[in-house]
């Protein structure tokens, strides 16, 4: 069964979520905030897929950092500071057997859920 990782009330996550449940795709929703975020799955995320496509330098949140925590930026770090701060994570992740998406596009979900 697929695994969506997010917030619930970012938009994007319910965009995901709505086409999931008119597909009418089973899967299973892990919030973030209410379920939790251990430094070993930020680092299956990272083994899965590259931490700078799962770290969101767009954010708000990213852009209430300061400088020191932005700089000499690598891996550890940047794990740490989305342990910290949840919401510096690209949203939604989908673990579809094994196949990471990032973010939410329609076309992407309905190419993975279509064979």
């Amino acid at each position: 069964m697929p695994t969506l990782y997010g917030i619930k009330n970012c938009d994007t996550v319910k965009k995901a979520r709505q086409w999931l449940d008119k597909h009418k795709i089973d899967y299973r929703f892990h919030d973030f905030r209410e379920d939790g975020l251990t430094q070993a799955m930020l680092k299956h995320f990272a083994e899965q897929l590259d931490w700078q496509e799962l770290l969101n330098q767009r954010s708000t949140s990213w852009r209430q950092l300061d400088a020191a925590q932005k700089a000499d930026l690598n891996e550890d770090k940047a794990l740490q500071l989305m342990h910290e701060t949840p919401t510096l994570i690209k949203r939604p992740l989908l673990d579809a057997d094994g196949k990471w998406l990032v973010g939410f596009k329609a076309e992407r979900y309905q190419a993975e859920f279509d064979h």
